[in-house]
This record gives C-alpha cells, structure tokens and sequence, in this order.
C-alpha cells in the first residue's frame, strides 16, 4: 500500500504538539480514557496503556483538538502511523481477507 501527501510544516507539528499536550491535561481527556478502551480495535488494555491518536496524523494537516483524537493502544497507534482512516480502514480489511481473496 503506497500513498503520496504533502507533509505539513514543522512549525505546524510543533504547535500542535504543544496542544496535544496541553490536551492531554484536561479532564476531557481523562473522562475519555477512563474505560481503558482502543478507539480502533476495542480492545480492553486498561488507561495507563492508551495513547492519544491524531485521527488525521499531524504530518498531514491534522489538529489537535477534540474532534481529531482518540484513545489507541500503542499497538494500534504504532501500525496506524500516518494513515489516514480511509488507509487505516483498507489496512484493517486487508488483514480480515483470506489469503484466497487476495
């Protein structure tokens, strides 16, 4: 799976980053973690084990601002990378085909 984008300035991912931290601070975030659950494979690995995703990753013009994060487990998180959820979603497909199907 290859796909192209222009990558967002580094001034932009540093800003940003400052607000995901600042985000991650607040009592919105910590109701969100609460129930210790992955926002993409629903898994249970309990709130000292989530991570806070971009859905659009920072690389590609993402913000950090409610509506573009969620709780994902590091497992999660690492394989997403810098997909976007249409390329996560093909991914995530991708390995429910059977081996027939491809």
């Amino acid at each position: 799976m290859s796909f192209y984008w222009e990558t967002a300035s580094e001034e932009h991912i540093r800003r940003e980053k400052e607000k995901a931290r600042r985000l991650r601070k607040s009592q919105w975030w910590l109701r969100r973690i609460e129930k210790g659950i992955c926002y993409y494979c629903h898994r249970k690995v309990g709130r000292d084990n989530l991570t806070m995703d971009h859905i659009v990753p920072l690389s590609r013009g993402g913000k950090s601002k409610k509506g573009n994060v969620v709780p994902a487990c590091k497992e999660c998180n690492t394989k997403k990378k810098y997909m976007l959820p249409i390329e996560w979603d093909e991914y995530m497909q991708s390995l429910c085909r059977r081996p027939s199907d491809r």
